[in-house]
């Protein structure tokens, strides 16, 4: 049976139980990693080997993006329209469930989905919403599940497989807003020093 759906992947731990959900439910599907907005450049390679070893124990098939790191595009996408959260992350939301879609379309799958809505930190309605109206532009269907109920038991099953687990979403401005306490302690220290002197 052909594929039916194509599941954008965000990262290894997050596809482990949308993928076997999808499995349980006999829905035929392959993923797409498409992630133009993680950075640095060692964090995407992490991502992506930590992907290849979920997709050998869980066995299922990967299509990635021909782009690869995609610094450039998601700087002029994304951040410089809009640095500043919720818009910023609804922009990276549509930049990667467009692509999604538009690969769905010329591959010929019937629907597209995200491992998105496994993140219980990621805004589900606005990923609906932009899902189904992107969907609609192509044509397509955008398969909703609400994948969150099975976050402890993902990120449990991602811990005994042994594979990275990131600390962030993967742009370079969830990192800094991530540690910003750190940051500002490490501000505070920096300018007691200067005001001591030499």
């Amino acid at each position: 049976m052909k594929d039916e759906l194509l599941l954008h992947i965000c990262c290894g731990p997050c596809s482990i139980y949308p993928v076997e959900v999808l499995k349980e439910k006999g829905i035929n599907f392959k993923g797409l990693f498409y992630n133009p907005n993680i950075h640095p450049f060692l964090e995407f390679e992490r991502r992506v080997q930590a992907l290849e070893e979920i997709t050998e124990v869980l066995g299922f098939e990967v299509i990635y993006h021909p782009s690869g790191y995609g610094l450039h595009q998601w700087l002029e996408g994304v951040w410089s329209k809009c640095p500043n959260r919720p818009g910023r992350c609804h922009m990276c939301y549509k930049m990667r469930l467009e692509e999604t879609a538009r690969i769905s379309k010329e591959l010929g799958f019937t629907c597209f989905s995200s491992t998105l809505l496994y993140s219980i930190y990621q805004d589900h309605d606005a990923i609906r919403e932009i899902g189904n109206g992107v969907a609609r532009t192509h044509g397509l269907k955008f398969y909703y599940e609400d994948f969150r109920a099975g976050w402890k038991e993902g990120k449990d099953r991602a811990r005994t497989i042994g594979i990275y687990t990131q600390p962030y979403c993967g742009c370079i401005l969830s990192e800094e807003e991530r540690y910003k306490k750190r940051i500002e302690r490490q501000r505070k220290r920096f300018r007691e020093e200067v005001r001591k002197g030499p």
